[in-house]
């Protein structure tokens, strides 16, 4: 039965049809948490539903999730790398998808303790949404294979973060010299003027703040130039390495066999 267990909500397997089923069916009970959460401030369609409904339902979700996700831990000691009773279970549960799912489920216990005593929640209501839609990972292709691209280009991601930051850095410290002394309620300080050199490195432009000086414009003009290259670079990387695992997931993978004896190279020798 643990072995089952274990195939069911731990290994995606394309023949196995209960496994799809409860895969799809949490995935509409996710979908169905966020758009309560999300329809549930607006007043007038909280007002339309029976007193207790969204309490109900997402107490109903939380023993589920709950169930789900002890039942992951239970049956982890299956797959040979987490086999050990303790130390397996423990690192089984560090893992990212994992934590997730963690605090998904204590953020509710966690508002039902708070709730009592008045304090306001909507730091944690607002980490119980990010968690819930972190699930959707889990059963998604499409967003394991995005995860799978971020982390294959992580060097190449962080370097193009880097660039942005010193670029950053360095547009909000030549505003603010080239605009202080013009506008110094709009350009007060360095850290101030990073707000402008945000929306224009983002090529937002909110125009609530804009230099006046022909210093400050022409070096806002030379900015945005630079922001609208600097930010295809990982949308160039991340795209290409996008399809890198979508091919992957979709071309099945090819034996290698020795010329000579006819061998699968790829297989464990034997001592």
């Amino acid at each position: 039965m643990k072995q089952r267990i274990h195939e069911i909500l731990e290994e995606d397997q394309d023949g196995d049809w209960l496994s799809q089923v409860v895969d799809v069916l949490l995935m509409l009970l996710i979908v169905s948490n966020v758009t309560a959460i999300i329809i549930s401030t607006d007043e007038s369609i909280y007002g339309s539903v029976p007193p207790g409904f969204f309490s109900w339902f997402e107490g109903v979700s939380f023993a589920i999730f709950a169930a789900e996700y002890a039942l992951r831990v239970w049956v982890c000691t299956v797959d040979p790398q987490y086999a050990h009773p303790v130390k397996g279970r423990l690192r089984f549960a560090l893992q990212p998808l994992m934590l997730a799912d963690a605090v998904a489920v204590a953020s509710y216990y966690i508002i039902l303790v708070l709730a009592v005593s008045g304090i306001d929640l909507g730091a944690f209501r607002a980490l119980r949404l990010i968690t819930r839609m972190a699930r959707m990972a889990r059963y998604s292709p499409g967003l394991r294979a995005l995860a799978s691209a971020i982390t294959a280009r992580k060097n190449e991601l962080l370097g193009v973060v880097s660039v942005v930051g010193a670029l950053l850095v360095l547009a909000s410290s030549l505003m603010y010299f080239a605009e202080h002394s013009a506008q110094p309620d709009k350009f007060p300080s360095i850290p101030a003027t990073m707000w402008w050199g945000i929306i224009t490195v983002t090529t937002v432009g909110y125009g609530d703040v804009a230099p006046i000086t022909p210093a400050g414009r022409l070096l806002a003009g030379v900015i945005a130039l630079l922001g609208i290259g600097i930010f295809a670079l990982p949308a160039g990387i991340l795209g290409s390495s996008f399809m890198e695992q979508v091919n992957q997931r979709r071309s099945p993978p090819v034996a290698r066999t020795c010329p000579h004896c006819g061998q699968d190279i790829d297989a464990p020798q034997s001592q």
